[in-house]
């Protein structure tokens, strides 16, 4: 087995130093920039597609879960098509850079759920009181049919 080069995250201060030291001109991390912009498009634009969307969870949910793999391959083959080592035993480039949208884009597809979820309950109770209004209004006509008869 070919031993593992992960990257020295020691000399990392806080969040922002981390972001500010990332080369963002990097093609491959202009790729992944690029396919974030495209997931999030695709979860806004498919709010009314919900087989589709439930795929498109179990898929962002499916790359989450691979990310370390994906972290153990990247940090191998790094020079291949990147220009740094980002890749550290820990995780956390990989975390930010790609698990954290991933899963802000599945908390947006949780949400919008919930959202419809709430409004299609909302017009249930709603079209659930017309029907018992009419339902009265109906035994009112003929309760006064009755009488006047």
């Amino acid at each position: 087995m070919q031993e593992v080069e992960f990257g020295d995250i020691n000399h990392i201060n806080g969040f922002f130093t981390f972001l500010w030291s990332i080369d963002w001109r990097d093609p491959w991390l202009i790729g992944l920039i690029t396919f974030h912009v495209a997931i999030f498009m695709m979860t806004t634009l498919t709010k009314n597609h919900g087989n589709f969307q439930a795929f498109l969870f179990l898929f962002l949910l499916l790359l989450v879960y691979f990310s370390e793999s994906i972290n153990r391959i990247a940090s191998t083959n790094w020079k291949m098509f990147s220009r740094q080592q980002y890749f550290d035993s820990n995780g956390l480039f990989i975390s930010i850079v790609f698990s954290m949208p991933i899963l802000l884009n599945c908390m947006l597809l949780v949400g919008s759920w919930l959202y419809h979820s709430t409004q299609l309950m909302t017009n249930l109770k709603v079209a659930q009181l017309k029907e018992r209004l009419k339902k009265q209004k109906l035994e009112e006509q003929e309760k006064q049919k009755l009488k006047d008869e």
